[in-house]
């Protein structure tokens, strides 16, 4: 168990590092006004940490209380619990707003939730906060932290019932994206290399001296573009651009014992458009010049 709990924290690690999540939560952010969260699937409440972009004030001050944050883990608690076995999710938590939680997974395991809310679906007024305080524990509060938390109470922010079904309506699709990412970070966690890889590593290879465009290998691989530079840089720890450069370095770096064959006629040989170009990759990836590479080489030999 805790080795299968490890391997679904390490797919985890992946899909919230990947770019693709980061373009998305960003862009989410932007559009909707709401937070947005990756959390663990053995995550079981929703403490609040560093990410406070679109967060609601009102759970920004219950942080600070303990009655009321242990109020808020409740809830949270029994949100991921449902969504886990029913998909995505909406409650009202104590206060009156809305947290909705949608699972991403891998087969039949959930690897993550994507999380959102900390909104009102209508206006708040002094009877909601009131039935709010009874939920904290009223007489656990100082007077100064009961209107601290009417004025972040009040200053939260409402949204229309349909239009916030709509958000979670885009983080479904993209909880389905997440997942396919998660078979996909699975095959590299077991030491598999996708198909698209596989082919396109294949048609780089068999192709190396020839001039490289990121698209047309994307295509030969059977892959969008933004999906292929995704994936690439997930399996081979590289960007394209990168991988195809070191490739060419290596197979120059054979070439340079040679000792007959011209260092321009090298760089041409392996693919590269000009000499300079050459020149400053070789040294970028090598430490060296291509002659200072040769020459150590060849001193190596003769010793």
């Amino acid at each position: 168990m805790a080795e299968s709990t490890a391997y679904a924290r390490r797919l985890f690690e992946r899909l919230l590092n990947s770019e693709r999540f980061k373009r998305y939560q960003g862009a989410f952010r932007t559009a909707t006004g709401l937070p947005l969260r990756l959390v663990p699937a053995d995550a079981r409440s929703w403490c609040l940490d560093d990410e406070n972009e679109n967060r609601s004030p009102f759970c920004e001050r219950i942080n600070l209380c303990d009655a009321a944050c242990h109020a808020c883990r409740d809830v949270n608690q029994r949100l991921l619990q449902e969504a886990e076995v029913d998909g995505p999710t909406t409650c009202h938590c104590f206060s009156g707003m809305s947290a909705t939680a949608v699972p991403v997974r891998h087969g039949a395991d959930t690897i993550a939730f994507l999380k959102t809310g900390q909104v009102f679906q209508t206006t708040p007024t002094e009877g909601m906060f009131d039935r709010a305080l009874d939920a904290i524990g009223r007489k656990q509060l100082k007077s100064d932290e009961v209107e601290q938390l009417r004025k972040a109470y009040m200053t939260t922010r409402s949204l229309d019932p349909e239009r916030y079904q709509s958000m979670v309506d885009l983080l479904v699709i993209f909880a389905d994206h997440l997942s396919e990412d998660a078979g996909e970070a699975a095959m590299i966690e077991d030491g598999r290399e996708p198909e698209v890889i596989k082919r396109a590593l294949s048609h780089i290879h068999a192709n190396l001296d020839q001039r490289l465009v990121l698209g047309e290998v994307a295509r030969a691989a059977g892959a969008s573009e933004s999906h292929f530079c995704r994936l690439f840089k997930d399996t081979t720890g590289l960007t394209f651009t990168d991988y195809v450069n070191h490739a060419r370095v290596e197979w120059a770096k054979r070439e340079l014992l040679s000792p007959n064959s011209r260092i321009s006629e090298i760089a041409f040989l392996v693919g590269y458009q000009s000499l300079s170009q050459f020149n400053r990759s070789f040294a970028r990836i090598t430490g060296k010049s291509p002659s200072e590479f040769r020459r150590e080489k060849f001193a190596i030999n003769a010793g």
